[in-house]
């Protein structure tokens, strides 16, 4: 067995429903307050499930209709959601305090490229043994790499000291 809980479904339906009176409805019809019996055998007469939908309510409101599908088309609705979701990519570029100035050229040459294409960089200064010591160094060289990209994009936030690294994130100007 999987140590995983199974996520259930809290909506009761049919017999399920604990109450005596219900404010009932269909897709087209309105029934009032009615017993829950008398809601239990209009649903069975039309083939369809009670769906408890506001249990705080006084009294507590159901729906007659068919669960099924009902959840099958949340699923979809959902599904269709999640497709049209915009998903940010974040690309890393690493640099150390001893870099040239050439190894940083070839880099924001790289960062350049994906903030036009749209993407959110992640500048991120390693420091090692004794550059721990100062990670002023590690700021500077993100004060100094900053000129370069800031015509294609805006600092989430400055330079930011966190663990061994000193990280600043550049996303791509809003047009």
């Amino acid at each position: 067995m999987s140590n995983r809980k199974k996520i259930e479904d809290k909506t009761r339906l049919n017999y399920d429903i604990e109450a005596r009176e219900v404010r009932c409805m269909s897709e087209n019809e309105q029934y009032g307050i009615i017993s829950l019996q008398q809601a239990l055998k209009y649903a069975e007469d039309a083939s369809l499930d009670l769906v408890l939908i506001a249990p705080d309510a006084k009294p507590p409101v159901c729906k007659i209709m068919d669960y099924g599908k009902f959840k099958y088309q949340q699923e979809r609705k959902k599904k269709e959601a999640k497709k049209n979701q915009k998903k940010i990519e974040v690309k890393e570029v690493k640099l150390s305090v001893k870099i040239a100035q050439n190894d940083i050229d070839y880099k924001i040459k790289h960062a350049r490229k994906f903030l036009e294409e749209g993407k959110h960089v992640k500048f991120r200064v390693f420091l090692r043994g004794r550059e721990m010591s100062n990670p002023k160094a590690g700021v500077d060289v993100l004060n100094n790499v900053w000129p370069l990209v800031e015509d294609l994009g805006d600092k989430e936030h400055n330079p930011k000291f966190e663990g061994r690294y000193v990280n600043m994130y550049v996303v791509p100007k809003k047009v």
